[in-house]
């Protein structure tokens, strides 16, 4: 996209420094996934009693939810060093060596987008992983020559957006394997308030009550059930709301004020921003509702194909405004509601009738063709033609 997007799940280096004071540092704070968190947890207990590393283990799901927070929680409670690389910044094994090397008995190795880690680079990694021994080539040719290296037990955490991705003897070698969900509404806003808190910015709203305060708490509602399920995303609103707050509202943190913020990022009631907006509109008005490509689409937006599938689609799909069949992209009846546009069903195509052949009255025989194959008396002036 040429705008950077509020609503994004991704994070830029700037944002990745000011989400390290808002993550949560042990797994009694960690907020959602209870599935895995109780997973881990006994994990963890486990090998902390035998004094073992952590088997490793495999992250995957959207942006945002998580991974690499979990990753840091993992390394505070086994007591140990956190290493954070990731799948494009090891180009060759030499790069992998260097990182292994340095590692101290069971430390943890945490590989962002590890899917896209070269084939070579792969390949190096399995011995690692299963054997705690990597195999380093010294020169080439007839005078290259292998070493074993022994590397210190440790464990390796990788996330990936696209587990399909993985090779299977990769994804194999995980001992832990867990696709993260999108958070509830509740969740996020246990979220926010633990952020708000840790940002000082959660006492300056309105009558207190029970120790929170009931106008930061509905204004905290607002932003979660606008977050789309993504913590990354409920963090950032809160961030835009806060310099919101302090510039045009005394502090002040409020359900209107929250609404005024939000409406000057462009983000409507359920999350949808412009871009989402313009997407769905163009079906609706250019293409009356679908099907259409995506080509077409993104050709109308002046936006990459890819782009688009890869950073509004899923959202929408997720909503259920969007829908994906065979003849392309078509609105849905919830999507041209929230546009305030009318909504055209799709018609299908009727198939044309097959004529059934003509018959006689009174016979099931069918008429025989002009050009039909079987003979006629007509044959017998054709000197070609024999009756024996």
């Amino acid at each position: 996209m040429a705008k950077e997007r509020v609503i994004s799940a991704t994070a830029t280096p700037e944002e990745e420094t000011l989400n390290l004071s808002l993550r949560p540092t042990r797994i009694a704070d960690y907020v959602g996934q209870p599935r895995l968190i109780e997973k881990l947890g006994i994990t963890l207990d486990a090998v902390r009693q035998r004094g073992e590393p952590m088997e490793h283990v495999l992250l995957h799901g959207p942006p945002g939810l998580g991974k690499t927070t979990l990753s840091h929680i993992i390394a505070n409670e086994m007591g140990t060093n956190l290493f954070v690389t990731s799948g494009p910044a090891i180009t060759k094994p030499g790069d992998l060596v260097g990182t292994l090397t340095k590692l101290s008995h069971r430390d943890v190795l945490f590989i962002d987008e590890i899917h896209r880690l070269p084939v070579t680079v792969e390949e190096h990694l399995y011995s690692a992983m299963e054997d705690f021994k990597i195999d380093v080539t010294v020169d080439s040719g007839m005078h290259a020559r292998t070493y074993t290296m022994p590397v210190k037990p440790f464990c390796l955490i990788g996330a990936t957006t696209r587990a399909g991705l993985l090779s299977g003897p990769m994804r194999s070698r995980f001992g832990l394997t867990h696709n993260l969900d999108f958070y509830s509404e509740a969740h996020l806003l246990q979220i926010l308030h633990r952020s708000a808190a840790l940002l000082k910015i959660i006492e300056n709203a309105g009558e207190n009550v029970g120790g929170k305060t009931r106008g930061s708490l509905e204004a905290l509602r607002v932003i979660a059930s606008r977050s789309r399920g993504t913590p990354r995303i409920a963090n950032r609103l809160l961030r835009r709301v806060r310099d919101y707050s302090q510039v045009r509202a005394h502090g002040k943190l409020t359900a209107k004020v929250v609404n005024e913020a939000l409406r000057l990022e462009g983000v409507d009631d359920i999350g949808l921003d412009e871009i989402d907006r313009k997407y769905l509109t163009v079906i609706a008005t250019t293409y009356e509702g679908g099907p259409v490509g995506l080509e077409a689409i993104a050709a109308t937006l002046g936006e990459d194909a890819g782009t688009l599938e890869d950073l509004v689609e899923p959202y929408l799909l997720q909503v259920g405004y969007l829908a994906r069949t065979r003849r392309g992209r078509q609105l849905t009846a919830a999507a041209a509601q929230h546009l305030g546009l009318p909504h055209r069903p799709p018609t299908s195509p009727t198939p044309s009738p097959t004529p059934s052949p003509t018959t006689f009255p009174h016979t099931s025989a069918p008429i025989s063709s002009p050009t039909s194959s079987s003979t006629t008396d007509d044959d017998s002036d054709d000197p070609l033609f024999d009756r024996s």
